[in-house]
């Protein structure tokens, strides 16, 4: 504020000294009317030199009292000399007026150079200081998205629509997506789409939170996708309800839709009519892997009695309650010469526990999915020798 001061302050001084050429060379033509000076003062800093000259010749006007007309002693054609007209005072204004230089371009373009250019280490006053207000600084890395907020009017806009980004920022890349994204760009866009879709307006916030990607999908793509899921008879409810309840859905290609429709109707040997409606009911089948459904199916087609030997020897021999079996239901695709032999070692070895609120607790699917050098190691913590050895005991 100080320095700015002073470029008003020199910049009246200019103005004084434009007023007072331009009043000597009025009089020094010869008009005996009394001539006073209009100044306006500028609103906004000036620019640049062309401009700060085009605002003087602007802002200098010259008039006349009263009318601006000549006397009307000289409209009567008098002949008396101009300056024994003129008062004392404007006189000696004449005279003093002389005396100055003529204030053209270059004077100005030097007098504006020679204001001095702001310094870091100037002083201003305590009235000044307080009136500073500093920004608080983006930070350059973080790891959560609660930093930007405030910077960022999409993720303002994201979190007034109802998205997590606590829950965002823990999918892979996803909160560098976001910082990178438009909301009147990229985002309304695929928000229309969503509600013309069927997704109602308070599912939006929770959508976006369990799949942010979809914000960088082509339009075009996700029409295409929804045009395909139509031309399979799926009506605008069920594919509504199917989107909601599967919010990767959309971020299927055709062909990976139409495969996954395939492998359902083909392994389970289901009619299309069947396989429709298995997916509008459990549209996560088509987003989800298709390891653990593929287990289920080897479970559904095995034989009775193979899975009725499995299903004694793990509750009644190895002591396996029915709500555990029915979290690793893979347990019953393993062979049970298997299911035997490791934990006859293990309670060899004194580590056959399989309750998880005691220690050292082992998981079925560790008991059973691990190679026999990986269990004997970090599950049996024995030797894969020790592990032959005792096999032979059998």
């Amino acid at each position: 504020m100080a320095l700015w001061a002073r470029q008003v302050s020199r910049w009246c001084c200019l103005l004084k000294r434009a007023h007072a050429t331009e009043c000597s060379r009025k009089l020094s033509r010869g008009s005996n009317a009394t001539w006073t000076c209009r100044v306006f003062c500028p609103l906004a800093v000036l620019p640049s030199r062309n401009d700060f000259l085009l605002w003087k010749l602007q802002t200098y006007r010259l008039s006349s009292v009263g009318s601006c007309s000549q006397p009307d002693s000289t409209k009567e054609g008098s002949l008396a000399s101009p300056q024994s007209n003129l008062p004392s005072q404007v006189n000696q204004q004449q005279a003093k007026a002389e005396m100055l230089p003529d204030l053209n371009a270059e004077v100005l373009y030097e007098d504006w150079d020679d204001i001095p250019p702001s310094s870091a280490l100037e002083e201003i006053s305590e009235e000044e200081a307080v009136q500073i207000i500093a920004e608080p600084l983006l930070p350059l890395q973080s790891s959560t998205l609660r930093d930007y907020v405030d910077h960022s009017e999409t993720l303002a806009k994201l979190v007034h629509l109802g998205v997590d980004l606590s829950q965002v920022e823990k999918r892979q890349k996803a909160g560098q997506l976001l910082l990178t994204l438009d909301f009147e760009k990229d985002i309304r866009k695929i928000l229309l789409f969503l509600k013309d879709v069927g997704v109602e307006d308070n599912q939006l916030g929770p959508f976006l939170t369990k799949n942010p990607y979809i914000l960088a999908e082509d339009l075009e793509a996700l029409e295409t996708r929804v045009a395909y899921l139509k031309s399979k008879k799926f009506g605008k409810a069920e594919i509504a309800h199917m989107v909601s309840r599967a919010p990767y859905l959309l971020l299927f290609s055709v062909e990976r839709l139409d495969n996954r429709l395939g492998f359902f109707k083909n392994e389970l040997g289901l009619s299309v009519r069947k396989t429709k409606d298995l997916v509008i009911r459990l549209p996560r089948l088509l987003t989800g892997k298709l390891e653990p459904v593929k287990e289920n199916i080897q479970i559904l087609t095995a034989s009775k009695k193979r899975l009725r030997r499995t299903f004694d020897y793990l509750h009644n021999i190895m002591g396996i309650p029915h709500h555990m079996l029915t979290q690793f239901p893979q347990v019953f695709n393993s062979k049970l010469l298997r299911i035997k032999e490791r934990h006859s070692f293990l309670t060899f070895l004194g580590r056959a526990q399989y309750d998880p609120a005691q220690p050292s607790y082992i998981s079925l699917d560790q008991l059973v999915s691990l190679p026999d050098e990986v269990f004997c190691t970090e599950i049996a913590k024995a030797s894969i020798q020790d592990f032959e050895k005792f096999l032979k005991t059998l």
